[in-house]
């Protein structure tokens, strides 16, 4: 069965009540289509890869963070400021039914979100120096070019550099930027469990975009060497959502 058709690029309501908030704004989706059982390794107890098409896919995603905080239903109580992150995913489904993401790594320029995000959850964060030029987009965003610089601040140190220009907006996306865009959570792995970390946001406006340049060693170092050595079978791009997590679950 082609499992994007089961999906909804609008997020459904949470079960819990939200106790997290985060606006994601001015995000880069970069993607490779891989062979799931590259990826099954990878995946936590519980979990396997989630496939469009015959494959699933490494995502790399630049982006800013802005404006999250804590608060009962989702209010807005900002007090982790704006920071610049960059992930690297995987695409996962458990026998719940429940479409999420995996995330291999996490690059963030703010040493609370690191220590907070791998002690509770489990989630891998890792301590960046980050830049992104222009700081500030124009309104209008067609033909822009953004640049999205980072550095992981250990001994390692594995390094990003993309270069892309926004194109057009997308009326209608397709199953595949539906695939890739509409994950209301997150499986993870923490205090020897499998959990699903929930959330929910209207639906992304897309656009085209297209890679001018990547100079990548993030995806290798999450454990997918060769990946970036081809070109991406889709550029996307996104001004962003705001998103509320709701309350993590067990993956039985």
């Amino acid at each position: 069965m082609d499992l994007a058709r089961t999906l909804d690029p609008q997020g459904p309501p949470l079960t819990s009540r939200g106790t997290v908030h985060q606006w994601w704004r001015d995000l880069t989706f970069v993607h490779w289509r891989v062979d799931p059982e590259r990826v099954a390794p990878l995946m936590p107890p519980g979990v396997r890869p989630d496939v469009h098409d015959g494959s699933t896919w490494v995502g790399l995603i630049p982006f800013t963070l802005s404006e999250g905080g804590f608060g009962a239903r989702g209010t807005a109580v900002p007090r982790l400021g704006t920071f610049l992150e960059t992930n690297v995913r995987l695409y996962s489904v458990d026998d719940q039914g429940r479409h999420g993401v995996v995330f291999r790594s996490l690059e963030a320029a703010q040493v609370p979100i690191v220590l907070a995000a791998n002690t509770s959850l489990g989630i891998p964060y890792k301590l960046a120096a980050m830049n992104r030029r222009p700081e500030v987009l124009p309104e209008d965003l067609t033909g822009t070019e953004v640049t999205y610089r980072t550095m992981r601040r250990t001994r390692a140190r594995p390094s990003s550099t993309m270069r892309i220009e926004i194109g057009s907006p997308i009326a209608e996306p397709s199953d595949l930027e539906v695939f890739l865009t509409a994950r209301f959570g997150a499986h993870t792995r923490a205090w020897g469990r499998t959990l699903w970390v929930p959330n929910t946001h209207g639906p992304w406006p897309l656009r085209r975009a297209r890679l001018l340049s990547l100079d990548d060693e993030l995806v290798a170092a999450a454990g997918l060497p060769g990946v970036v050595e081809s070109s991406p079978e889709s550029v996307l791009f996104s001004s962003g959502v705001h998103t509320v997590f709701g309350m993590p679950q067990l993956v039985r």
